[in-house]
């Protein structure tokens, strides 16, 4: 609101007082008027500019903090877990009954539980999305081809129970602690809270913990692979298909810390992707996907000359060594093949030994034997293993047996890395979180075998976990400390963001919201457009800027880096006032007062007995003394108070007003409404609710127009952009009813602390601006006639026309009336938005929404589309549109003190031969630079930690049983099913 010094203060009053036009005393317009008084609180108020250093050192000092609690208590289950393994005594012939997540509460026809599924209470909670959980004890979850009753299976449970009374003393501890977890190398998954796992539709359960993110990075370091996949015409057929998998199945071990590619041999050697011919690329989703598809496109002809491919796979791993890139630390060969006719000494002589620093994998494919031995040479010569895979059935369970060959060195050596996993999804929360915040990340460590009779063999018993919602740690940068525009944001070692407001990891696919393939590697430079030189986001990705705890290491995830966005002008300084709590209180109990709901002014989410208050009743409690033991945010609720002090005399105006408004002058006026900085919200109502056009503003179904923790309202913001004494206006949505409703909001504070606002028909402003128009000779026009020209979109006028620009959500912008008569001169060049010249004003029409057909495959790719971008420093531009026959001549001119725009051009020249400039964003194909993007290999922190090798690693464990026998897993597989 208004300007002023240090000394002196006094908000202005700020107004659009009444207009009569002569001809019409019916013609008075819109007034708003906002009178609050800061004189009477002088003494106490202070202007204190906003040190963004130190705020994000405090923010991650707060961060690593908490996130120290969950280290702590996964570091509390290793040492359980270690103990209970060291102290247990395998028995092949144990018998032991314990909870299955898919059969507990289940009875059979007599009423009587079935085994392994007693009676296991389960209760909703809140802390848990309110999903059905017992907070007591554990329960098992197994896939559906890991048997039930295996001895291995039986010994692991046994031993893992002593995790149990540790997971319910860490949730004591910690109480924002959500899922903690330990994920055994034999296939079980010990989760607590217990939990009712369901099947899928086929009645099979396909989650295996060891194919998770979070289980592979923890047990193995960063990892460079090439893939050699035999494609001669002895592979056709099953064998083919079953390499395939194979392949697959590899990938999605791989995370984005990883590096890789493939290459397929017969009568030459090819890489599957051309464009990655002799080098190695980041294994992120995109990557893999893409191989992915490529893999499936291969098919089995000509003889096969491996060697050749051994050769140029070498050449490449030593190539990225001796340049630094890549993951430096693991190097793999796999080999995927049905037979090898002789053991390529040479080719490793030359290439490989002594040092043997690239492993090689073996997987022979099919049951024939014959070329058995020479297959598993290759292995065991060069530290890794060796399988054969006979059946699709085989591929899962042999594929993991190169990760427990990689995980030796450090089982061996007993480093337990702490590690953080990329982003994932939690689908819980799609329908009540903003989109940024819906991500999480897992904190995990590797479990070892202490006894001393099997270290040479690296025996790894498992991971145990716990999940970290993202969300939970941005409440820690709350947004009142960071201003209208300014921000927190989240990113990993690699460049992709954790968290960040301008993340949209779903897409609506119908009346469901999903997740994008890529959701997890989306990198900062895709979404700060300014940072062109990506200066910041090499900043925070290879670098790094959160300080540890003093006296103790950091645990801070080293593939995390915290950064804080502040707005210049408004963003540099607060406003900082002092009241009394009674003065406050008193002020914060009207009935139009409002808060943040999803900002913590007090944490309510820990005691059971605070979880069902909301932060406007908890805050009260709190300052009546009703809830001693609430943990609040003293200096926000200081800044509530203020604010409701300050604002209360709006309360008693919007009355006045209201019974002095005349039905027939005023008719439109909806409701009025203010917001602060301090996400609080005053609201006065003008007309019944029933009768509000829009009847989602200001509530919790429309996020854009409410203070959430992700935003302040998109109007509060939009003030913000304005200089001091604007108007604002936009057309916030438009209702089932179609009807469309308009925003104004006037500001005038360089310390910007609150916006007010109203909301009317936009139907009101229309009439008063026609009426306008013709008291200066401009066409008249019908309600009826614009109404049509409005849903028609384009002018069939054939004089001057004239138009009123207003903005839009998201840069967009759209006519408030009048017809649409021409195009936008130029497009966006990649993915920025350009600024249109004094010649150039472009005019839009919302496109219709892209209906992707089922069988689609979303792929992310960049785009362009035209935009609208207002430009202040221009009050006044005209111009000539070539028009083919005649020229279209066009004024436009700033309205003083807002954001409107009046166009008026000359309708005489017919302009149809230009197309209307649709909304659609228009996919960029890079044709002849495709070969250079995929490439291309952006900037990056590598992972402080590697384990490759130990001198006492027994090499000679390198597989070669599984072409003898069948797995007992398999032949145990139709009695497990039997027995369900």
């Amino acid at each position: 609101m208004g300007e002023g010094g240090k000394s002196g203060w006094t908000l202005q009053g700020t107004f659009l007082y009444p207009r009569q036009y002569p001809a019409d005393n019916n013609s008075l317009t819109l007034s708003l008027w906002a009178s609050c008084s800061y004189k009477d609180v002088e003494p106490t108020l202070k202007i204190k500019e906003v040190d963004g250093l130190e705020l994000v050192k405090k923010f991650s000092e707060q961060m690593e903090s908490m996130l120290r609690r969950k280290v702590e208590a996964v570091e509390r289950l290793v040492e359980a877990a270690e103990d209970a393994d060291l102290n247990h005594e395998y028995n092949s012939s144990l018998e032991f009954d314990y909870y299955n997540s898919l059969l507990i509460n289940e009875k059979d026809e007599n009423d009587n539980y079935v085994e392994l599924g007693d009676e296991f209470i389960l209760e909703p909670n809140e802390h848990f999305n309110n999903l059905l959980v017992n907070t007591t004890y554990s329960d098992i979850q197994l896939p559906t081809n890991v048997y039930n009753k295996d001895p291995d299976i039986l010994n692991g449970v046994y031993m893992s129970e002593a995790l149990n009374p540790i997971f319910v003393d860490n949730f004591e501890r910690d109480p924002t602690l959500t899922w903690q977890y330990f994920g055994s190398s034999t296939g079980f998954f010990r989760l607590y809270p217990g939990i009712k796992w369901l099947p899928d539709e086929n009645g099979v359960i396909s989650f295996d913990c060891r194919n998770r993110g979070w289980y592979i990075q923890a047990a193995t370091s960063p990892k460079d692979i090439v893939i050699i996949v035999d494609v001669s015409g002895s592979m056709k057929g099953l064998r083919m298909t079953i390499a395939k998998h194979t392949i697959i199945t590899i990938l999605d071990t791989l995370g984005e810390n990883d590096f890789v590619n493939i290459i397929a041999y017969n009568d030459y050697v090819h890489f599957i992707e051309p464009c990655f011919k002799g080098i190695l690329v980041q294994a992120d989703r995109d990557n893999r996907e893409h191989f992915k598809q490529l893999v499936d496109e291969l098919q089995a002809k000509g003889v096969g000359t491996v060697n050749k491919a051994l050769t140029e796979s070498f050449k490449i791993l030593r190539e990225f060594r001796d340049a630094g890139q890549g993951g430096l630390c693991n190097q793999a060969i796999m080999l995927i093949t049905d037979g090898a006719v002789e053991d390529y000494e040479a080719v490793f002589e030359k290439y490989n030994w002594p040092d043997r620093k690239v492993r090689v994998f073996t997987y022979l494919i099919g049951r024939e034997v014959t070329f058995a031995p020479n297959v598993k040479w290759i292995a065991c010569n060069n530290k890794g293993y060796y399988t054969q895979i006979s059946t699709l059935a085989d591929v899962q369970e042999n594929v993991m047996e190169y990760l427990h060959v990689l995980s030796r060195p450090m089982v061996i050596n007993h480093d337990h890395d702490i590690i953080w996993t990329e982003a994932y999804m939690d689908s819980a929360l799609f329908a009540s979180q903003a989109q940024s915040l819906l991500l999480m990340t897992t904190v995990a460590m590797p479990v070892f075998s202490k006894k001393n009779e099997t270290r040479s063999h690296g025996i790894l018993l498992g991971v145990v976990g716990s999940d970290v919602p993202l969300r939970e740690l941005l409440k820690l940068a709350p947004r009142y400390k960071l201003g209208v525009h300014g921000y927190a944001f989240l990113n990993t070692n690699n460049g992709y963001i954790l968290s960040h407001p301008d993340l949209r990891p779903l897409y609506k696919e119908g009346k469901k919201l999903k997740p994008k393939p890529n959701y997890n590697s989306v990198d900062l430079s895709e979404v700060e457009w300014e940072d062109q030189d990506e200066i910041v986001r090499n900043a925070v990705s290879c670098f790094g800027i959160t300080p540890p705890l003093a006296d103790k290491p950091s645990v801070f995830p080293p593939a995390c880096s915290l950064g804080v966005v502040l707005s210049r002008g408004h963003g540099e300084y607060i406003l900082l006032g002092n009241t009394s709590v009674e003065e406050g209180l008193h002020d914060l109990l009207q009935p139009d007062l409002s808060l943040a709901n999803e900002w913590i002014y007090c944490i309510t989410d820990i005691d059971p007995d605070h979880r069902k208050l909301s932060q406007l009743e908890a805050v009260i409690r709190f300052l009546t003394g009703e809830e001693p033991d609430l943990e609040c945010d003293e200096e926000l609720v200081q800044e509530v108070l203020f604010d409701a002090v300050v604002t209360a005399p709006m309360e008693a105006y919007w009355t006045t007003l209201a019974l002095n408004m005349s039905m027939e002058t005023e008719a439109g006026v909806e409701m009025a409404f203010l917001g602060t900085r301090a996400g609080l919200m005053r609201s006065a109502l003008y007309v019944g609710s029933e009768k509000l056009s829009n009847r989602k503003f200001l509530t919790r179904k429309d996020k854009e127009s409410i203070f959430t923790m992700d935003h302040f309202p998109l109007w509060y913001r939009r003030a913000a952009e304005h200089p001091p004494g604007s108007f604002i206006y936009s057309i916030v949505s438009e209702d089932d009813s179609g009807n469309l409703s308009l925003n104004t909001r006037g500001e005038k504070r360089k310390v910007f602390t609150y916006t007010v606002g109203v909301q009317i028909k936009l139907e009101l402003l229309q009439r008063k601006f026609w009426m306008a128009m013709q008291q200066v000779g401009a066409p008249a026009i019908t309600q009826r006639q614009f109404n049509a020209l409005r849903q028609r979109g384009r002018s069939s006028l054939q004089r001057s026309v004239v138009l009123l620009l207003a903005p839009l959500s998201h840069g967009k912008h759209l006519p408030l009336f009048g017809p649409l008569c021409h195009r936008c001169q130029s497009p966006v060049s990649q993915g920025r938005c350009p600024r249109y010249g004094p010649l150039t004003l472009p005019v839009l029409v919302p496109a219709a929404a892209h209906k992707h057909k089922k069988h689609d495959t979303l792929q992310p790719c960049d785009t362009e589309y035209p935009v609208f971008v207002y430009e202040p420093a221009i009050k006044e531009t005209n111009g000539l549109i070539e028009c083919g026959d005649c020229q279209k001549m066009f004024v436009a001119q700033q309205i003083a003190s807002s954001n409107l725009l009046l166009l008026v051009t000359d309708a005489a020249c017919d302009c149809n031969i230009f197309p209307p400039v649709l909304l659609d964003a228009k996919e960029v194909k890079y044709i002849l630079l495709l070969c250079d993007r995929m490439r291309s290999q952006k900037l990056r922190r590598r992972p402080d930690t590697c384990h490759a090798f130990h001198p006492e690693e027994n090499a000679q464990d390198c597989g070669g049983a599984a072409e003898l026998s069948v797995s007992l897993t398999l032949l145990l597989l139709p009695l497990a099913l039997l027995l369900r």
